[in-house]
């Protein structure tokens, strides 16, 4: 194996891991979403746990982060939690910080 070869081997290696830690930190940003959201709706616990898995299954609609967004913003107006867009997505930034925050603890 060449030392071209060796250096294709890590960066494609690398692109996965980042691949699947970005998947795994989305995914734990909109459970953790769920869950601060079902508070804001009143859920009990159980509720609050289907809540969450719900907008966790709503990012796999499309890619990026609208359709999680538009799944909660939707539910938010329905209910009458009044809440702004932009209080919204910052919301889902600062849970995304906290989800990185967490997987990396966990390793």
């Amino acid at each position: 194996m060449t030392t071209f070869d060796r250096r294709k081997d890590a960066y494609e290696n690398k692109f996965a891991h980042d691949e699947e830690l970005r998947f795994r930190s989305e995914a734990r940003r909109n459970k953790l979403l769920g869950l601060w959201a079902a508070e804001k709706l009143g859920f009990a616990e159980e509720k609050a746990a289907q809540y969450a898995n719900a907008v966790v299954a709503s990012d796999f609609d499309e890619p990026g982060d609208e359709d999680v967004f538009r799944k909660v913003r939707a539910d938010f107006d329905e209910a009458g939690v009044t809440l702004s867009d932009q209080e919204l997505r910052e919301k889902m930034l600062m849970l995304m910080g906290e989800a990185i925050k967490q997987i990396e603890d966990a390793k």
